[in-house]
């Protein structure tokens, strides 16, 4: 008889791996709420550009641990939530504060509406995605993602203090335009305008091989000269999706239900049936006759 104790141990130590990889993604998305939250800290003390780079790197944990989640196949609704309450701390509050307190602190006593503006719509960006994408293979985005919008607001103020802006836009009021770009990157946030993923890198295709191309040398810009790239590379991102809704149309099929609907589909069906207005039954004519109708 064999001893059943080594396949017990071998059992357990699997069950243990399973879960620190279970625990690996959402170890990630608290990562990014570190960030943000450490951002938040950076931005009161009035060091606005480390706090953009930290929600720079919250944006880059945040694409991991959903990487992470599918190469593992250990995504859960639970990991979802949890991804989108930290969204919203870290792509929501953490870059309306940032810019709040970089240009429009002294703006007037309402000027904080603005950034509340901005977090509202960051709220309803993720609430939408829960609803619409999330767990489910993406072509498009609908909508910004709210990665890429906090990291275009939280780059502003670090790409303003560079020579390029000071020679070009030295009479731009950089009040007004943090102001007008936190309300047009809210805006986009909440619309319809489809925005590519991120794409697959491979070295078989001819895509792949560019795909790779371009990461590599996003990430070679992005250490070198970080001040010049996170902010005019969003604001190309933005500009290619936007150029590519208006020349494609919506390709991408809508969803039919109402994301702001409590029921599931198969209930609002069940619902709409009930209600419906049934015909009369046909008349039978071999009713039984009255005593008024009797011989």
């Amino acid at each position: 008889m064999t001893d059943p104790v080594p396949d017990t141990v071998a059992g357990a130590r699997r069950r243990r791996l399973r879960r620190g990889i279970i625990i690996l993604p959402s170890a990630f998305t608290l990562g990014g709420l570190f960030l943000g939250v450490w951002a938040i800290v950076h931005a009161t003390r009035g060091e606005l550009a480390t706090a953009g780079w930290l929600i720079v790197a919250a944006a880059v944990f945040d694409m991991l641990d959903g990487r992470i989640a599918r190469y593992t196949a250990t995504g859960s609704a639970f990991g979802e939530e949890l991804d989108s309450l930290v969204d919203c701390v870290s792509f929501g509050v953490a870059p309306a504060l940032i810019l709040y307190f970089g240009f429009l602190r002294n703006g007037g006593e309402w000027s904080w509406i603005l950034s509340f503006l901005y977090i509202v719509a960051a709220v309803f960006r993720l609430a939408r995605f829960n609803i619409e994408q999330a767990g489910t293979a993406k072509v498009s985005f609908h909508g910004l993602p709210s990665p890429t919008a906090g990291a275009c607001v939280s780059t502003f103020y670090a790409f303003t203090r560079t020579p390029f802006w000071h020679a070009w836009f030295a009479d731009v009021d950089e009040k007004r335009a943090a102001g007008w770009l936190m309300m047009f990157i809210a805006v986009l946030m909440v619309s319809n305008v489809l925005y590519p993923v991120v794409p697959r890198f491979s070295l078989r295709t001819w895509g792949g091989r560019l795909a790779l191309f371009i990461a590599v040398l996003s990430i070679v810009s992005a250490f070198t000269y970080p001040e010049y790239f996170f902010f005019p590379f969003s604001i190309l991102y933005i500009t290619y999706g936007l150029i590519r809704t208006v020349l494609a149309g919506f390709e991408e099929k809508l969803p039919d239900e109402d994301p702001m609907l409590d029921q599931e589909p198969e209930e609002v069906r069940a619902m709409e049936l009930e209600t419906r207005p049934q015909p009369a039954p046909p008349a039978d004519d071999r009713r039984p006759l009255t005593d008024e109708e009797l011989p």
